[in-house]
């Protein structure tokens, strides 16, 4: 049986800087039976943080990355993800890009790979998170 994963931003920029945590992403995607997927609002994200810090070409090639990895599928949105993530930004507390990749998780029974400690409210909620070693 495979498992699934879902990445938010916090997983990828880990990945890309070599952080701590960045190991553990690694090891998920390198999986055979993991099945990952990330929000395409969460790698608007990463986008528009690496553009930031590194410059748009950086970004481009970054997010390149990501879409031809073929063991990442990227999830649009659709009205009903869309609900489920105001439905987490109304209950406080979490960012709205953060509650696309939370609802993502939630939908798909997947497991949040992440850092991020605002996730932590969710997790209380039954979220499922792999938290990255910080």
């Amino acid at each position: 049986m495979s498992r699934a994963f879902v990445l938010d931003s916090y997983a990828i920029l880990a990945l890309l800087d070599d952080e701590e945590g960045s190991e553990q992403v690694a090891e998920v995607i390198a999986s055979e039976d993991a099945k990952i997927h990330m929000s395409i609002i969460n790698l608007g994200e990463v986008y528009y943080m690496v553009s930031r810090r590194h410059g748009e070409k950086n970004a481009e090639t970054v997010v390149g990355k990501v879409w031809d990895t073929p063991k990442i599928k990227v999830e649009g949105v659709t009205w009903k993800r869309v609900k489920d993530a105001a439905r987490l930004k109304a209950a406080g507390g979490v960012s709205y890009a953060d509650c696309y990749g939370a609802a993502l998780a939630q939908e798909l029974e997947a497991t949040l790979l992440t850092g991020d400690p605002e996730f932590k409210r969710l997790e209380a909620n039954g979220l499922k998170v792999l938290w990255l070693t910080q």
